[in-house]
């Protein structure tokens, strides 16, 4: 192989990105009438090392992507069309316990309801053990080293005793950093984070959000951080992607999203987030004068609240495509700042 050959063999491997979703649709049969479409469409890229923040309101399709990545979409849902791909690997066509086998030692995941996740039954050090024995094969002895060592990480008091502790027994902080550490225990690629800290106080979910970052940044991990809150975004992604009515709007770099956001549901967004009162009512669709404030199944999917709307948005389901290098959006008429 030539040295250029090589070369450009080196950049595509660099450039090639740990996860990618390309055309996502899941939907879910109904009864006598059309499926309903949960996904539409969905294509993203997370590169290595990239903390990628999924923001949306209630029942814009966040978790339901986080199930389409891990496979997981509840039945009889299904993924209909498009793919999932980590490291190269089409995660479609990989069997039900190779998939076992990925989820925990190469992709993982953070709920927002730790109490859900863990077994009452079982203490802090038998569930960490459980991951870690299916994974890594550990003896007994490695197993509870390793786990102690996992909650010293996710700096929980007193992790000793609270190895032996039952989930009842730990407050929603610790119960949040053993989840943590469990989704930690086998050092995945790749960590989906679903609106993590939404359960807990303002104190300790910035303690958590700290703790994640620390952690992913030591171990160069990619993440996918899921949540309602788009201030957080700002402090703890490099990138940021906006969905709405299960399609992604706007994906930017965390600078140029903040700076001249596009879509103009970002626009409102941001401006929710702000206080402004007037441009709330706008974001909620109050000041709308049509009679169906949900998504359109015509055209484009925001157009029953767009401040912006036009003919075309009503007939021409927009398309994301990139207005400028690294800075894609679905709209016919994005905004343009003077």
């Amino acid at each position: 192989m030539s040295e250029a050959a090589n070369s450009e063999t080196m950049d595509q491997t660099v450039a090639e990105p740990l996860l990618e979703c390309d055309g996502v649709y899941v939907t879910f049969p109904r009864y006598g009438a059309e499926e309903a479409v949960a996904l539409r469409d969905v294509s993203l890229t997370i590169s290595r090392g990239e903390v990628l923040g999924l923001v949306g309101e209630s029942g814009s399709g966040k978790t339901m992507l986080a199930r389409a990545i891990m496979r997981l979409i509840p039945q009889p849902g299904a993924i209909t069309s498009g793919s999932v791909t980590f490291e190269g690997t089409n995660l479609g066509e990989l069997d039900p316990e190779a998939l076992r086998r990925m989820r925990g030692r190469d992709i993982a995941m953070i709920i927002s309801n730790p109490r859900g996740e863990l077994d009452p039954l079982q203490t802090v050090g038998q569930q960490i053990g459980n991951v870690l024995r299916y994974h890594l094969d550990l003896n007994s002895k490695d197993v509870r080293e390793r786990a102690l060592d996992l909650l010293k990480q996710v700096s929980i008091p007193d992790p000793q005793r609270r190895l032996d502790a039952y989930p009842h027994e730990l407050s929603g902080g610790m119960a949040q950093r053993v989840v943590i550490a469990i989704a930690l225990a086998c050092s995945p690629r790749f960590i989906i984070s679903d609106d993590a800290t939404s359960g807990l106080d303002v104190t300790v979910q910035a303690q958590v959000l700290e703790l994640i970052r620390k952690l992913v940044s030591e171990r160069d991990t990619s993440m996918m951080f899921i949540t309602r809150d788009i201030g957080i975004t700002a402090h703890y992604c490099d990138r940021i992607a906006i969905i709405y009515a299960g399609e992604i709007m706007e994906v930017a770099d965390r600078g140029v999203f903040f700076d001249d956001p596009l879509h103009p549901y970002t626009v409102l967004l941001l401006a929710a987030f702000a206080q402004n009162e007037r441009l709330r009512r706008y974001w909620l669709g109050e000041d709308k004068v049509r009679e169906n404030s949900g998504p359109s199944a015509v055209g484009c999917a925001f157009q029953n609240r767009c401040v912006r709307v036009q003919q075309r948005c009503l007939a021409e389901h927009p398309v994301l495509t990139e207005h400028r290098p690294g800075h894609f959006v679905r709209c016919h008429f994005p905004v343009e700042r003077p």
